[in-house]
């Protein structure tokens, strides 16, 4: 059997740092879209779905609450991800300034 010569490695640590990068930036979104389709892909009080960056994920129960889940949050594993989940609405970005400014009552909402 003839002796195959190998190739000299040419990759570099900082090569595979940034692919570790680029799949976590990955999974993060992907954990993302997967929570929003669970909680029905739109704002649970104003109906917003044009863009996915623009919903966010308010805790009804801050003393429940495990970890945010911010994209930075979107890190665990998809069973611990929706059980946070569960504890949440999907709000847009305005309803979510306006519940946290007290223009919205969570408790007038019907829809909740």
């Amino acid at each position: 059997m003839p002796n195959k010569t190998r190739k000299k490695e040419t990759r570099t640590y900082r090569d595979r740092a940034h692919y570790l990068v680029l799949a976590v930036t990955k999974r993060r979104k992907k954990l993302k879209s997967l929570a929003v389709e669970l909680k029905g892909g739109k704002c649970q009080i104003c109906g917003y779905s044009k863009y996915i960056g623009a919903l966010d994920f308010h805790h009804l129960d801050e003393k429940k609450k495990g970890f945010n889940l911010s994209t930075r949050g979107l890190t665990r594993s998809w069973e611990k991800t929706k059980e946070e989940v569960d504890k949440c609405l999907l709000v847009c970005s305005n309803c979510h300034r306006e519940i946290h400014g007290g223009l919205i009552k969570l408790s007038d909402n019907p829809f909740i």
